[in-house]
């Protein structure tokens, strides 16, 4: 442990544990990076800052089937631990090409042990896509699979949302991803990229078991803080630009101004202060009509005090 851990008493982060094909990923808490066609020294620069922080890179959309240095990036990804994959698009266009299997075999020669399905812009019934999520997991893959439609004008009912996520999970997949694309307008969020608070309430609500095996993509930041609030430090989040590991492994540890009241003390240490400030700084009129209107963040369930039985 190095010495900067031992300086400040922070909220407990999901551990990387080992995975299939030399990989340490978390089971929870586990941030998934889109790769946009990061060149060779991006990619050792985020290895270099962040590796701790990062647990699947995801070749976004087909990217990485045209990068001239794909096999160099995913065998310094793989040195470095951390699992990674192509984007669900291009086993879309495999699937409507009948490539499948030679999909297949090319992330086998990668030595890419982890696959991601979607149907965001090919349609696929329901036992389509549990058939080949069945038939990744037997060639030996870990299946990632994203529900929800990549157009905007498509607007998936709550309840949909969650029969489809169940089907996948009942199929193998290792998680769901709720899709909201890179942009973060479609899918979880409004087109000005205000969560669809409601439909996330639902598909928690509905799929049971927390949020463990739900990853929200989250590519704004304040989508990023809107599920650290709501869901804690280890909420599964993916879509996160490379340059936004470091500034979300602060909002998951509350370093981050948007965030810090909700791990930390703030209201108890600004309490005892209120009086004197007050003394100090005398509140105008308007200012004591409006206290108390701001809603304070609620406290995580790792701070809060066990019950008295």
């Amino acid at each position: 442990m190095s010495a900067k851990n031992e300086v400040l008493k922070l909220p407990p982060r999901g551990e990387k544990l080992p995975n299939k094909g030399h990989t340490r990923v978390r089971s929870s808490g586990l941030t998934h990076v889109i790769d946009k066609g990061l060149g060779p020294n991006q990619v050792e620069d985020l290895i270099a800052t962040a590796v701790e922080y990062v647990d699947v890179v995801k070749l976004g959309w087909g990217t990485g089937y045209v990068s001239q240095n794909l096999r160099e990036k995913v065998a310094r990804y793989r040195g470095a631990g951390l699992a990674v994959c192509f984007g669900g698009t291009l086993l879309e266009v495999a699937i409507l090409q009948k490539r499948v299997d030679a999909f297949c075999a090319m992330c086998e020669e990668l030595e890419m042990s982890f696959v991601e399905i979607s149907n965001g812009v090919l349609e696929l019934t329901m036992k389509e896509k549990a058939k080949y999520i069945e038939a990744l997991r037997k060639r030996g893959f870990v299946v990632l699979s994203e529900v929800g439609s990549k157009d905007a004008e498509r607007i998936i009912p709550p309840f949909h949302w969650v029969e489809l996520i169940r089907n996948d999970l009942d199929a193998g997949a290792w998680k769901v991803i709720c899709e909201a694309r890179e942009s973060g307008t479609v899918g979880l969020y409004f087109g000005s990229g205000e969560a669809r608070a409601g439909l996330i309430d639902e598909i928690v609500r509905g799929v049971g078991g927390g949020v463990e095996k739900i990853v929200f993509e989250a590519p704004q930041r304040s989508q990023q803080i809107y599920m650290v609030r709501k869901f804690g430090s280890n909420v599964n989040l993916g879509n996160i630009a490379a340059d936004d590991v470091i500034g979300l492994e602060t909002l998951r540890l509350g370093l981050r101004g948007d965030t810090l009241p909700n791990f930390h003390p703030v209201d108890a240490w600004n309490k005892q202060r209120e009086a004197a400030l007050e003394r100090e700084l005398p509140m105008s009129r308007q200012e004591r009509q409006l206290k108390g209107v701001v809603s304070k963040p609620t406290v995580p369930a790792w701070r809060r005090a066990p019950k008295r039985g």
